[in-house]
């Protein structure tokens, strides 16, 4: 994978070109899908993404690009919605009750560089900050309309969804999506990472954290549709916001809605999550959240591939997790 890492995936231009920029995209299309069988997870890589395995999914209509930050302010100024990341600590059940801003977690470069990977040196819980100011008091969306909405719990992901008549997808309904008709390929687009010399998505290139060689004008999140669609036509399903869905994070054999049709099970014990948190122990649910952020990289959370997934606490917003919907179709 140190090849992910080179300068020269960034001599072609980052982004697509005029005739599809996110300028002249509609953020609230949605893409018909139609649904079957399809190949689900990997075996080559982390261990919480084994066995592959075959689902079915039936037919259901997919957000063409996640949530932006227009499309949730109309949300919040038609119902007056607050997020768990505005709620005060007592009211989110985030800390003491003294009525101070929960807040929301805020990336940091470290100030040291080498050394072990700890989260701690990077994360932090910025009170203040949320959907409405991402990186703490004082920061605001000037300019970021056509992102993706991030800073936002699953509650609150949730709660977009019902006021849009929509609901958050499968795990299986977001991978089956993620892949656009590609079966077992390692990215959304095939197997090279940067076809051609073309970054296919917003993700960390360099030696996360310390070094970042800059994807364009992109520090952050992009604009949704900056960068070119899957196969599907679904545009940021690999890198930009790790997006939520309503599954509980288990290791397989999976559980709910979409079961495999195979027969397989995994019958060997799992193995550690190389990067995160193993939340088994945890003792309190986890949701699945797909696609990788802007902060994955190849030496760490190589996870801007449709079979990855990572477990995350539903009370928890952060800077890089956002959301997009779906509409499942009627039986009859």
């Amino acid at each position: 994978m140190s090849d992910l890492n080179r300068r020269d995936v960034l001599t072609d231009a980052m982004s697509v070109s005029d005739e599809v920029a996110a300028s002249s995209l509609d953020p609230g299309r949605m893409v018909r899908l139609p649904g079957g069988p399809f190949l689900m997870g990997s075996d080559d890589f982390y261990p919480e993404e084994r066995p592959a395995h075959r689902v079915t999914v039936p037919p259901f209509s997919i957000d063409a690009y996640p949530v932006t930050n227009a499309s949730f302010r109309r949300f919040v100024d038609a119902t007056g919605y607050v997020t768990v990341a505005e709620r005060t600590r007592d009211a989110a059940e985030r800390g003491p009750s003294d009525g101070a801003p929960g807040g929301s977690l805020v990336f940091r470069f470290p100030h040291l560089t080498g050394g072990p990977l700890d989260q701690a040196c990077w994360w932090s819980l910025v009170p203040g900050a949320c959907w409405r100011h991402p990186e703490g008091p004082g920061s605001d969306l000037a300019g970021r309309d056509d992102h993706p909405v991030v800073h936002v719990a699953f509650e609150d992901a949730q709660a977009y969804a019902r006021w849009a008549g929509k609901a958050l997808p499968t795990e299986a309904e977001w991978e089956y999506a993620a892949r656009g008709g590609l079966e077992g390929a390692t990215f959304a687009w095939g197997n090279d990472f940067a076809p051609g010399g073309r970054l296919m998505a917003n993700v960390w290139v360099g030696e996360f954290p310390w070094q970042r060689i800059v994807n364009g004008e992109h520090l952050t999140t992009s604009p949704v549709g900056a960068y070119l669609p899957n196969g599907y036509g679904l545009f940021d399903m690999m890198g930009n916001v790790w997006e939520w869905t309503v599954d509980r994070f288990r290791f397989h054999p999976w559980t709910g809605r979409h079961r495999a049709t195979d027969g397989r099970a995994d019958e060997t014990a799992p193995g550690p999550v190389l990067d995160d948190v193993d939340p088994e122990p945890l003792g309190e649910p986890h949701h699945v959240v797909k696609g990788g952020s802007y902060l994955s990289a190849a030496n760490y959370s190589f996870r801007y591939r449709p079979a990855a997934r990572r477990a995350q606490q539903p009370q928890v917003s952060a800077a890089h997790l956002g959301f997009r919907c779906v509409v499942r179709e009627t039986e009859g």
